[in-house]
């Protein structure tokens, strides 16, 4: 069984299309980060297993969706619970990892249309990606939100970060410990019909997100 780790606020709209997606032997945690729209409860109607997590922020949401994953020694998916992404793409993210080919295998976004992924929120992306390359020597393009690894490798790199910072502090952290990190072009699609990204959606979500990336790679 691969656990697949869904940090999620507000997403029900989006729930019912992307948990029926999974892949047999994929078993879905969605880390409830304090929604307000039910989603809890469509995801436990779907077959999921619901964590709550009252500390606000990605970080948290993921951490908390982390250590709920069984066992320690399995591969964990991580990836956006807004429909952006299609959960059938995850055994070529798992697969590498299950086989010890890397540690962690990470996805490039492709956008399948030009409004999937706003303009103001890429051009942040590629600057902070950029550093990150010339920082670490990681062969990635994209501080992007899907994602596989083992738990306990995941859990050993004791990251800190709670909020948008954790994505690029965990990058951090594999180069400094030497994993092999792989990169694959993963299709992004526009979020689900009725919900609202907290990173992309505006400038100022866009904003936030790399002032705590950026406060990651200035440590």
């Amino acid at each position: 069984m691969t656990d697949v780790v869904l940090p999620c606020l507000n997403e029900a709209p989006a729930l019912p299309w992307l948990l029926t997606r999974l892949p047999p032997g994929y078993r879905a945690i969605v880390a409830d980060n304090g929604s307000t729209d039910g989603s809890a409860d469509v995801a436990r109607a779907h077959g999921a297993e619901v964590v709550s997590v009252p500390e606000p922020g990605y970080g948290a949401a993921v951490h908390a969706g982390l250590l709920a994953a069984d066992p320690d020694d399995g591969v964990v998916c991580v990836l956006d619970a807004d429909g952006s992404f299609d959960p059938a793409v995850l055994p070529r993210l798992a697969d590498p990892v299950r086989a010890g080919a890397a540690e962690l295998v990470v996805g490039r976004r492709r956008p399948t249309t030009r409004n999937a992924w706003p303009a103001h929120a890429r051009l942040g992306n590629a600057v902070l990606s950029q550093r990150l390359r010339r920082t670490t020597g990681l062969p990635v393009h994209d501080i992007g939100p899907i994602r596989a690894a083992r738990k306990s490798d995941l859990l050993a790199l004791g990251l800190r970060d709670r909020r948008f910072g954790y994505p690029l502090e965990l990058l951090i952290a594999a180069g400094q410990a030497g994993w092999r990190v792989t990169e694959i072009d993963v299709a992004y699609h526009p979020r689900a019909a009725g919900t609202r990204s907290k990173v992309t959606g505006t400038v100022r979500g866009t904003a936030r997100a790399i002032r705590d990336m950026s406060a990651v790679l200035a440590r």
